[in-house]
């Protein structure tokens, strides 16, 4: 029963992830393009995608919570995976999924705020008549 909740973790997290990454594609490829261009927007696009995947699944995926199924201590015994509690892992691993690329495209943002700030501001120097 433990790996059949461990596989269904993963596969949550994985899922979630996916759908996330695609989901925000469109509005990473834009900026990324304006950043740095059309010819390494994919690139980085693709770099950012798998690091979407690799954070949800990561962030999903807690295997030290899942250790308190196979594992007893000396003040109680291993728990029970009821119906219950398969409900609250799945709505945890789908919580967690979401909240770790949720802080890392927050930082995504923020970096590509200030990118952005500087391109400007580049551009807007170089269009300025020399005086």
């Amino acid at each position: 029963m433990f790996f059949a909740l461990m596989a269904a973790t993963f596969a949550v997290a994985l899922l979630t992830s996916l759908v996330t990454a695609r989901f925000f594609d469109a509005a990473v490829n834009k900026i990324l393009a304006r950043i740095v261009g059309a010819d390494l927007a994919d690139a980085w696009r693709r770099y950012l995608r798998f690091a979407i995947v690799v954070v949800g699944v990561s962030g999903g995926v807690r295997l030290w919570e899942l250790e308190k199924y196979i594992t007893a201590t000396r003040e109680s015994a291993a728990l029970e995976l009821n119906g219950m509690r398969w409900t609250l892992e799945i709505y945890r691993t789908l919580i967690e999924s979401l909240q770790s690329i949720a802080w890392m495209m927050l930082l995504f943002f923020l970096c590509a705020m200030i990118a952005y700030v500087i391109v400007r501001a580049i551009e807007l120097k170089h269009q300025r008549p020399e005086e």
